[in-house]
């Protein structure tokens, strides 16, 4: 009896890890899918639109961008508590742990170091000032983590499913 127990137990064990990754998998593949489709698609596209100003451009992006960043940080919170589930239940490989490490630290600095001179520049475009008398960096920044965010998902997934 105890014998049949244990296989249950394990069976039950197995059920959940390979339920938490297939989540992890799930979650960073639709996480990757946003990001490519509002920054690398969305985003620039938005701007060559007939009529589009600047201005109007950047109210868009403000609102589209908020929206992102809080589907986002949902996903993240749902790849980390699979991850842990996967961790705790069976060990994840090194790979997963850190991918999912850089992929939230990048949205944490996104969020709480760049978004915020993005918006006190947004600001002042809409109130008015002529976005060409200065360039911000912080975009270049934001652009540039994207990008390892992107590569980090993809790698996620991947390192998930495999």
């Amino acid at each position: 009896m105890n014998h049949t127990l244990a296989n249950h137990t394990l069976a039950n064990h197995t059920l959940a890890n390979d339920s938490a990754t297939a989540v992890a998998a799930a979650a960073a593949f639709v996480w990757l899918g946003m990001v490519l489709a509002i920054s690398f698609l969305e985003a620039p596209l938005k701007f060559r639109a007939p009529g589009v100003t600047i201005p109007i451009g950047l109210g868009i992006g403000r609102l589209v961008f908020r929206a992102l960043n809080a589907a986002e940080a949902v996903l993240a919170a749902v790849v980390i508590a699979a991850v842990v589930i996967t961790t705790v239940a069976s060990g994840s490989p090194a790979a997963v742990v850190v991918l999912t490490a850089v992929a939230v630290a990048v949205l944490v600095i996104q969020l709480v170091l760049v978004r915020p001179p993005l918006n006190r520049r947004s600001d002042r475009v809409l109130a008015g000032e002529d976005p060409a008398r200065t360039r911000s960096r912080a975009h270049l920044w934001y652009v540039a983590l994207e990008s390892v965010k992107v590569v980090s998902l993809a790698a996620l997934g991947w390192a998930l499913l495999g």
